[in-house]
């Protein structure tokens, strides 16, 4: 089944080969910390993402979704780019951004159920939803690590996301259903 919604196939193949480029990030993230458990639980945030790279890929087969050349070699590169500078930036920058960029890999989840609904396709919801989650997940592991850190208030300021600020509306202590959970990332 082809799916006639071009803001939808596009935001797959985004999805898709973003995971890459946060997994290929968090390889040089866990590598670059001395905290074994640290290594560990960052590690397990890396298999998320290609956890979820595995299952956007299953959603876009069932409606024969290319996989974008453009968006692997731009995403490859953008994560290499990344694993490669967590060794070079200190502690601070690699936690702070890592959660900077799941704050807005929150909603890309839930965008791509509302795009479904759009198209009266509920089926995806539940994985949709969990990926969503886990991302938030990961955001506020990242902000746990580094909200005492005396850049924070700084960074919050220059980059707009911080302990006051987030690019989604999800509240991991306050979660709504997954059929409730339509209401996220609406703006």
């Amino acid at each position: 089944m082809k799916l006639k919604h071009s803001k939808l196939t596009k935001l797959l193949q985004q999805a898709y080969s973003a995971e890459k480029a946060a997994a290929f990030a968090y390889i040089g993230h866990a590598n670059s910390v001395k905290d074994n458990h640290q290594k560990a639980e960052i590690k397990q945030i890396e298999l998320d993402e290609w956890n979820h790279r595995t299952e956007v890929l299953k959603i876009m087969n069932l409606y024969d979704i290319p996989i974008s050349k453009y968006y692997e070699i731009k995403f490859h590169m953008i994560g290499k780019i990344i694993s490669t500078g967590c060794y070079l930036i200190g502690w601070f920058m690699p936690y702070y951004f890592a959660g900077r960029l799941e704050s807005g890999n929150v909603c890309e989840y839930f965008r791509l159920m509302h795009y479904f609904h759009e198209l009266g396709i509920d089926k995806h919801d539940e994985i949709l939803f969990e990926m969503g989650i886990k991302e938030k997940e990961h955001e506020s592991y990242f902000l746990n690590n580094i909200e005492n850190h005396k850049l924070l208030p700084l960074f919050e300021r220059l980059f707009n996301w911080g302990k006051r600020k987030s690019f989604n509306d999800v509240e991991l202590h306050n979660q709504l259903s997954v059929k409730q959970s339509q209401q996220y990332c609406k703006k």
